[in-house]
């Protein structure tokens, strides 16, 4: 970034100079930070229903300065005295400009200017003042080097999910082909933190080389001998309808081989209800963890399996959240019905059949595209309205393709970290990548645990 200052003799009466800032959640969790002010008002607050935080009056006050370092008189400038009066609060998603003005050239080298802060959507002064500075006298032309970005609050979601699951009895877990170091390691892990008691199903002599390479004893658990895939995987679904397995977990083979099995209506582990996969990501900056549904089953989902999809995710993030009803945004590439494009219509019915009832527990919103359904300005700025635009907590795919790269995304470039858990079953399906890392697989089961855990809890 290249700076110029303008200097004491170069600047007039008159003057002016502004600057726009757009207040991310980010921005107050920073400031909350290097400030010490950890004020809740300023900060997204577990628990309590949606409600943009309140920029400190402090972190407005500061955008003041930015224009004046950076701009009018720029680098070399030095603060002596500043004034503010607060009109109104500016929130957590609001667009701001500040304006600075020179009013007063004095023989010392000093300026006054004219100090004002003004919300860009509807006109209204959130503060203003009189700022008092040494203006500089030499010319100054500098190339800024980037200053490095910042990660905020990353994957502190799945370390409190991970606490919570940790309270709770370890699910009695049948792991399905775990005939490698990842797929082995992972479960083991799982079950050293007391979130699984782990029941092995494959081959015992590749399991026990597995066992060596990821550096795990296997003294105390159950395995049971499988010889393919298929097999593991009917094996599993006998050990569940047997009532000696609360969870399934996928190891060392397809996720296709996986689920064939349990998809047979008399042997197999379907209660009614489309099997459809979400992945839990906790993206860094983000209040809560984001769910993304369906990126790895459905290939091309109808209506109907889009209802459960959705019913699916709502009855995770149910297990997973604070009690609230989650907000879920039907994905479109528009926010608003349009014939041609099919996503936006079924995003349209969705919204209706939750609005009457067919879709439970949660609101559901949509068409909205992806800036208007997680961003408030993008909300606000396109006069949406309601529970979820600009605050949704579940995030529905027209399509695996649209699924998959949104996941991968948030993954690989918001440094998000993902677990993967399929419902529609008796008991929930845990998927592990072998890409994933140890936070992913600890987080797919402690997830898993959580809603294990609600959904054996009797209704009230």
């Amino acid at each position: 970034m290249k700076l110029e200052n303008r200097t004491l003799a170069e600047i007039k009466v008159g003057d002016e100079a502004t600057l726009k800032r757009l207040i991310t959640t980010d921005d107050l969790y920073v400031f909350a930070v290097s400030s010490g002010n950890f004020n809740p008002m300023h900060l997204p607050t577990p628990g309590v229903p949606h409600t943009d935080p309140v920029a400190p009056g402090m972190f407005v006050a500061s955008l003041i300065s930015a224009v004046l370092g950076t701009t009018l008189p720029g680098a070399g400038c030095l603060y002596r005295h500043q004034t503010l009066q607060f009109h109104a609060r500016a929130y957590a998603g609001d667009e701001l400009e500040t304006r600075v003005r020179v009013i007063e050239k004095n023989g010392d080298g000093r300026l006054r200017l004219a100090t004002e802060v003004h919300r860009t959507s509807d006109g209204e002064l959130i503060l203003s003042g009189e700022a008092d500075v040494q203006a500089p006298t030499a010319k100054l032309i500098a190339e800024v080097e980037d200053i490095p970005d910042l990660i905020v609050q990353r994957h502190r979601h799945f370390e409190k999910l991970l606490a919570r699951a940790q309270t709770c009895e370890p699910l009695r877990t049948a792991v399905v082909m775990p005939e490698d170091e990842n797929s082995l390691g992972g479960a083991m892990l799982a079950a050293r933190d007391g979130l699984i008691v782990p029941i092995l199903i494959g081959n015992p002599a590749k399991i026990k080389i597995a066992a060596q390479a990821a550096d795990v004893d296997l003294a105390g658990y159950e395995t049971v001998e499988a010889s393919n895939p298929l097999e593991a995987s009917r094996i599993a679904c006998k050990l569940v309808r047997a009532g000696r397995a609360d969870a399934v977990m996928k190891g060392q083979l397809h996720t296709d081989d996986l689920l064939h099995p349990m998809l047979d209506k008399d042997e197999g582990l379907r209660i009614g209800r489309r099997f459809t996969h979400i992945f839990v990501m906790d993206v860094p900056g983000l209040p809560q963890p984001l769910l993304v549904t369906d990126a790895a089953i459905n290939i091309t989902p109808d209506l109907l399996t889009k209802v459960d999809i959705v019913q699916n995710a709502i009855d995770l993030a149910l297990s997973i959240g604070d009690g609230t009803p989650p907000r879920v945004g039907v994905l479109s590439a528009v926010e608003t019905v349009n014939p041609a494009i099919p996503s936006s219509i079924d995003a349209a019915l969705l919204s209706k059949m939750a609005e009457r009832g067919q879709i439970k527990g949660g609101f559901v919103e949509g068409p909205l595209a992806m800036d208007n359904a997680v961003d408030p300005a993008a909300a606000r700025n396109k006069g949406l309205r309601g529970e979820v635009a600009g605050h949704a907590q579940i995030l529905v795919v027209p399509d695996i393709d649209a699924g998959n790269m949104l996941a991968k995304q948030l993954t690989f470039i918001s440094h998000a970290e993902g677990a993967g858990l399929v419902l529609g079953a008796r008991v929930p399906i845990i998927l592990n990548s072998r890409s994933d890392s140890a936070m992913s697989r600890l987080a797919s089961c402690a997830v898993a645990v959580l809603h294990h855990q609600r959904m054996k809890e009797p209704l009230a």
